[in-house]
């Protein structure tokens, strides 16, 4: 017997089997109450990776990386003490010795046992199941052998017409597969909506090019000479020819290991336990999540339940009281790009009930509300517009406030005011994944002061699961702050009471092309007539230049009175480094350089004594440069053909890239060239804050597209394009907009996005910030610059054709201008001088600065590097 069966010291131990997001769900659960430190946690999972997000699985073939998907920062295992097993599953459990023997041979000995063995894939027991190109979608393995098998696929089946089962169509059809999906019941989604949700969804989804089966079921799968599949046959007698099949038509509790161990499981699988979780056959063994029966004889197969029976184990653990008894089985997804919704009794199984209804077959919209005699609003189905749903499960239970007409009626449409957040009550569940109330929030802003989103997500958790609900939250975060009369001043700063945003407008609206006349005529009292302040001043800049080519004003930074409002950087056109020297990055559009310039950095680097650098960003960044030097620097870069690459302004920095198809042998698209013309489009937009991008060209995603403000990914029909990431101290992953966009349309959409940005965002608010915090998040995003729904979005492309129209290269400028020259000097009163406080020592055969108390012997960096070499 391993030593792992004894000796595991005073602490009692808890050996956890399986770690999918449940079980990693209780792990948190027994770190929050400081089980962590009194037991010994051992983890056996079966998977080759630790617990993953398996809800947003389908994410990975629009670019998202295994480890975007990790739910598992190693060091929460190493700070609480868990030893994770990965794969190395339990193959047996010993109940009276109390050990768990795991594949690999080790023996566990347990004093608590929780059984968190998730699910498995249902596939139907028909002829040619196991077949060469026959395929489950429930890991990420699976996914890796499907990509991997539809390279050399034409056609693709799925059988499932559920959610998993719409999630693996779409895989297919983004790998180039045509694709089609085959349902035994008369509708896709059954379970979710009704007859007519489920017309409205076909309905978009054969818009969208697939071809759909239902009120049919898989009879056998053909195979050909060399067992590869090459068809199926269906019930109805009809036959699809297919390359591949895909499986996703339900799934079954994972629950052997409990059977054959003696543990009672139900009728139909599932470990049977109380409302605690604790099996009802051993009191020293648990099971939550899918494999877990619950009292009202549900196998629950949402995360949200899965989560609320790890707290109600680890509390039980605890010591503290805790149950499971049920769980609300709402959902909301975005399949195929649909949404679509469901919540409390949406089926209308409650005796008397009554049904509103609003269907628009054009608009592919279906929504109907299932209300009681008493007026009470029992559930509901939402397809193709599930903004209200936050709203209207947390009201389920309850007699709004409002008639239910007003509640599925689109604005416009006759309905009356609609029904916001505020007035729900505070024990609605505004987060169901993990179970936080409307008064749980109210408190973390009343009693645990939060003023944002972010905090409130990182004190009550609400908004951290499926994200649903984080509309609703950021709307009463803002009503109980004006509840507690929190004045929040709205203003840029003490100069200006109206927002970035405003002011954009009021620049934009009456052609306002200077500072100081928007200071004078819409300052604040006080204010006017006066020179503003470190923060307005570059804000407004920015505003000014991102629509010089609009209003009339000089694009040019360093111009008559935009040259005042700029900072240290923009004010010598270069970033200021930590000894007062100054770096120097010319653009290089998506990495691409010729030998010619590379050879013209070298000896400018040599000639100056520049240190060098390969940047992530594919530039090169040089280092060391004199405020004197930069004009001479530039001038012999400009020659050479380069322009500056805005390294030091609040613009586009680099459109990063891979290879793409033509070097690489797994390219979809020319990532390379399409780098190159959005960067030489974009180049020099001003910005209210820093913007990066990328183009991946395949979903191996090499560029790292979706950790930038826009990101592009190619597919086989065209571009992906996703928005709003952020690679920075506050990493987000990019959402995506809109896929297989041809080159056109590519354009058009990052044109509106970033001038819709532009024009709504906070000053120094990143895309990432300002797409979680402007009302509506994505969705908003996307109803202004894909569909056009605020009507804006010819001016949005004017604006940004007028930028492209009219972009100069600054450095340019500036090295045939003897006035703006005259800038370049560490002395005024002595231009010749050099400044005595910027100093070097070698290292690495380069130099590095120097950072004395006193700036006395310090030497500048060619003797430096000349020093260096003599030694």
């Amino acid at each position: 017997m391993s030593t792992d069966s004894v000796g595991t010291g005073p602490r009692p131990t808890i050996v956890l089997v399986g770690h999918g997001m449940v079980g990693q769900r209780f792990l948190e659960a027994l770190a929050e109450r400081g089980l962590t430190a009194t037991h010994r946690v051992v983890v056996l999972c079966e998977e080759p990776r630790p617990a993953y997000d398996r809800v947003q699985l389908t994410s990975y073939f629009s670019g998202r990386t295994p480890e975007d998907l990790s739910m598992t920062d190693p060091r929460f295992l190493a700070d609480h003490g868990i030893e994770l097993h990965v794969g190395d599953p339990a193959d047996t459990v010993d109940r009276d010795a109390r050990t768990v023997t795991a594949r690999s041979g080790r023996v566990f000995a347990y004093d608590t046992l929780v059984l968190a063995t998730g699910s498995y894939p249902f596939v139907p027991p028909v002829p040619g199941k196991d077949a060469d190109g026959c395929f489950v979608y429930r890991t990420i393995e699976d996914l890796l052998a499907i990509e991997e098998y539809a390279k050399n696929a034409r056609v693709g089946a799925v059988v499932g017409g559920g959610l998993l089962g719409l999630e693996a169509a779409g895989a297919l059809q983004g790998l180039g597969v045509e694709t089609h999906i085959v349902e035994f019941a008369p509708r896709l989604m059954p379970v979710q909506v009704d007859d007519g949700g489920g017309a409205a969804l076909l309905r978009t989804i054969e818009d969208m090019g697939l071809t759909v089966h239902t009120g049919t079921g898989t009879q056998e799968i053909v195979t050909g000479d060399d067992g590869r599949v090459t068809g199926m046959k269906l019930s109805d007698g009809s036959t699809v020819t297919t390359d591949l099949v895909v499986f996703s038509a339900g799934v079954r509790p994972r629950d052997q290991l409990a059977r054959d161990c003696g543990l009672r499981v139900g009728e139909r699988g599932g470990v049977a336990v109380d409302a605690q979780c604790r099996t009802v056959t051993d009191p020293h063994v648990f099971a939550i999540g899918e494999c877990a029966l619950a009292t009202d004889g549900r196998v629950y197969g949402l995360v949200a339940p899965g989560y609320e029976q790890a707290q109600t184990a680890a509390a039980t653990i605890a010591a503290d009281e805790a149950s499971f008894t049920g769980a609300d089985l709402s959902t909301k997804l975005k399949l195929l790009g649909v949404d679509v919704a469901s919540f409390g009794d949406a089926h209308g199984t409650a005796e008397d009930c009554l049904d509103v209804v609003y269907s628009d077959s054009r608009a592919g919209l279906y929504k109907k509300l299932v209300i009681g005699r008493d007026g009470t609003l029992l559930g509901g189905i939402l397809v193709g517009d599930a903004e209200a749903y936050g709203t209207l499960r947390a009201l389920t239970g309850s007699v709004p406030p409002v008639s239910p007409e007003s509640l599925v009626l689109p604005a416009g449409a006759g309905a009356p005011a609609q029904l916001g957040p505020s007035a729900l009550p505070d024990d609605a569940i505004i987060c169901s994944c993990h179970n936080v109330s409307k008064g749980t929030i109210r408190g973390a802003v009343t009693d645990h002061s939060c003023t944002t989103v972010p905090e409130v997500k990182k004190c009550t958790k609400a908004g951290t699961g499926c994200g649903s609900c984080v509309k609703v939250l950021g709307q009463l975060v803002t009503a109980e702050l004006e509840a507690n009369g929190v004045e929040v001043d709205k203003g840029l700063c003490g100069c200006f009471a109206q927002t970035r945003e405003e002011l954009y407008e009021i620049v934009l609206a009456l052609r306002i092309s200077t500072y100081q006349e928007l200071l004078d005529r819409y300052g604040r009292e006080g204010a006017r007539g006066g020179d503003g302040c470190e923060i307005c001043k570059p804000a407004v800049a920015s505003v000014i230049a991102s629509l010089a080519p609009t209003i009339g004003a000089s694009g040019y930074v360093l111009e008559g009175e935009q040259a005042t409002l700029q900072d240290s950087n923009d004010h010598f056109l270069a970033n200021l480094q930590r000894n007062g020297s100054y770096s120097v990055v010319p653009r290089i559009p998506g990495g691409e350089i010729t030998p010619e310039k590379l050879i013209v950095i070298g000896e400018i680097a040599r000639d100056f004594g520049l240190y060098t650098k390969i940047t992530g960003g594919q530039r090169i960044d040089m280092f060391g440069a004199r405020v004197e030097q930069l004009p001479l620097i530039w001038a012999r870069l400009v020659d050479a053909g380069f322009e500056s690459g805005h390294a030091y302004g609040k613009a586009l920095r680099t459109v990063k890239s891979c290879v793409g198809q033509t070097w690489c042998r797994y390219g979809v698209q020319d990532s390379v060239r399409m780098a190159i013309d959005l960067e030489l489009r974009y180049r020099g937009l001003r910005s209210p804050h820093k913007l990066k991008s990328a183009v991946s060209g395949c979903q191996r995603e090499c560029a790292e597209a979706q950790s930038k403000d826009f990101g592009v990914i190619a597919t086989a029909n065209g571009w992906n394009l996703y928005v709003g990431g952020n690679g920075g101290a506050t990493p987000r992953h990019a959402d995506l907009l809109a896929q297989d966009l041809s080159d056109a349309e590519l354009v058009r959409l990052i044109d509106r996005f970033l001038m819709f940005y532009i024009r709504t965002a906070d000053r120094l608010e990143r895309t990432s910030t300002w797409l979680e915090r402007i009302p509506g998040g994505l969705d908003h995003v996307r109803e202004v610059v894909v569909e056009d729904s605020l009507g804006i979005c010819g001016e949005l492309e004017e604006l940004m054709a007028a930028h492209v129209a009219h972009y100069r290269d600054e450095w340019a400028e500036t090295i045939n201008d003897p006035e703006k020259l005259a800038r370049f000097v560490s002395f005024v009163n002595a231009p010749d001088t050099p400044d005595p406080v910027v100093g070097f020592v070698p290292e690495r055969d380069q130099i590095k600065p120097d950072l004395p108390l006193l700036a006395i012997g310090l030497r500048p960096a060619e003797e430096v590097l000349e020093g260096s070499a003599q030694r």
